[in-house]
């Protein structure tokens, strides 16, 4: 067996290079595998998808419970299992108290298209497509200083907000947007409530990159993509206090970390 660390990138094989796994064992973190054609391969035994050519991908969210199981069947039959341990996150949570009303929760009359907003984003986030582009080493899709990380959560008047589930690229309206991966743009509106311009790309099995509060989008949802590909432009739309990109990672309703994905700056 290959002992996981919990504290180092996985990258190991199993039982003479049966299983490859590469990703971080934390809270936040998209894991991707690769086994011999014809494996099956279960997550606290419920089955993941695997590609023809035998590839697979799961996550664990900015709260997951740490300890996992990971089973799999081997073409020959042969069953395995393999305890994931998860390392525990720590997050940046700021009190912030005397915020008016109206700026903590949205007005009644915009429920509705709140209400639309996210159910475009949640159907484009369903596709279970057989693309097993998610296996790419990514790369950042904008250049600028980091100005918001995953995870961090404001509590204003005593009320705990949802937390922010990407990592924030501040920039000036109009600097290009990349594509991360190879993928099909699922999604794009110009001005959704919240996010303003969002655009979503997905990258198989699940596996989906979301740009929110784009000032421009270059290709419409329907367009195959390449990773480096320009896809649109940052922007300070939607209920944003500036110019940035909020990068999103998603594996189906799971809300990952884009910056384990992707070299640290």
């Amino acid at each position: 067996m290959c002992l996981f660390s919990i504290l180092s990138f996985l990258a190991c094989s199993v039982n003479a290079s049966d299983l490859h796994l590469k990703g971080e064992l934390t809270q936040g973190s998209l894991i991707r595998g690769l086994v011999p054609e014809g494996s099956k391969v279960w997550l606290n035994d419920a089955p993941l998808k695997i590609s023809p050519e035998g590839y697979f991908a799961f996550g664990f969210g900015r709260d997951a419970k740490l300890t996992h199981q990971l089973k799999w069947l081997d073409n020959q039959g042969t069953e395995h299992s393999q305890p994931l341990e998860l390392q525990a996150r720590t997050y940046d949570i700021q009190k912030i108290e005397g915020i008016p009303g109206k700026y903590v929760s949205p007005p009644k009359e915009v429920s509705e298209r709140i209400k639309l907003d996210n159910q475009q984003v949640g159907k484009a986030r369903t596709l279970n497509a057989e693309r097993s582009d998610f296996y790419q080493d990514f790369i950042w899709p904008a250049a600028g200083p980091i100005s918001g990380v995953y995870g961090s959560q404001r509590v204003f008047n005593g009320i705990p907000k949802r937390p922010h589930f990407g990592v924030d690229v501040a920039a000036a309206t109009g600097t290009p947007v990349y594509a991360p991966a190879n993928g099909i743009v699922t999604l794009f509106v110009p001005d959704m409530y919240y996010s303003g311009g969002t655009m979503i790309i997905d990258h198989g099995h699940g596996v989906s990159s979301t740009f929110l509060h784009l000032s421009k989008g270059h290709v419409p949802a329907g367009t195959t993509v390449k990773q480096g590909e320009l896809v649109a432009e940052i922007g300070a739309t939607g209920r944003a206090t500036g110019s940035h990109l909020d990068w999103r990672i998603n594996w189906f309703k799971e809300r990952l970390d884009p910056a384990l994905l992707v070299p640290k700056r």
